[in-house]
């Protein structure tokens, strides 16, 4: 009997686990973001010209991420992802987490910073650390979180809290792939960082995979809050 049961649960372990793709692109015909202006490294406040904005400033789809809005499965992660700080900015400015993760925020600058943010899915203030220290915080729930420094009022990066693993970042022509989603219907939301949420219903298939696209700014799709 026992050698039968075993023959059985290897049998079910060797079924296909089915899973569909969602594959689409992000359209974005126009600049949705305001150069950021850049004081000079460690200048004296108001006493430094202006510098012209990085081309990391301009990468829209850099601030843009896809995701299914479906609870989450299994144990939360246990990971750390990092936000740095070098040169008087943060070194990321869009991060995408699951929920239940956790966000480090070392200082490599030989200055002192102070991370904070007032947003809903998470307020925090990490208070004054010096080159070499870190933070860290942990993010339970979905939602943007908006991050600044106390002390530089040019910082800030945004943490957007997804509700799984099931989230991708478009490439720099605007496509992305979400593998592995569970067949049925499901939201599939779009954040971008200026532009704010869309959203659309999609049903995925058990093999394969559905298309999805979206336009920015609005153009077909209408605008929906978190």
């Amino acid at each position: 009997m026992k050698s039968v049961l075993t023959a059985i649960a290897l049998l079910l372990c060797a079924l296909p686990v089915w899973a569909g793709d969602i594959v689409g692109k992000v359209v974005i015909t126009r600049t949705l973001t305001k150069k950021r202006v850049v004081v000079d490294v460690y200048a004296p406040r108001g006493g430094a010209p202006a510098t012209a904005a990085s081309p990391q400033d301009l990468d829209e789809w850099g601030r843009t991420v896809v995701y299914v809005d479906a609870p989450m499965t299994g144990e939360p992660p246990s990971t750390v992802a990092q936000i740095g700080q070098r040169n008087r900015r943060f070194e990321k400015e869009v991060l995408v987490i699951p929920a239940g993760s956790s966000v480090s925020f070392p200082n490599g600058d030989p200055i002192f910073h102070n991370v904070f943010s007032l947003s809903k899915a998470k307020a925090f203030d990490l208070g004054y650390y010096p080159q070499g220290q870190t933070r860290t915080v942990r993010f339970e729930k979905p939602g943007p979180v908006q991050v600044f420094c106390h002390l530089h009022t040019n910082m800030s990066a945004a943490i957007l809290v997804v509700p799984n693993q099931l989230f991708a970042q478009p490439t720099s022509d605007g496509a992305f792939r979400i593998p592995g989603v569970p067949p049925g219907k499901h939201l599939v939301r779009l954040w971008h960082r200026s532009a704010g949420f869309l959203q659309q219903e999609v049903e995925v298939p058990a093999e394969g995979s559905v298309n999805v696209s979206f336009n920015l700014p609005l153009a077909t799709i209408k605008s929906v809050g978190p």
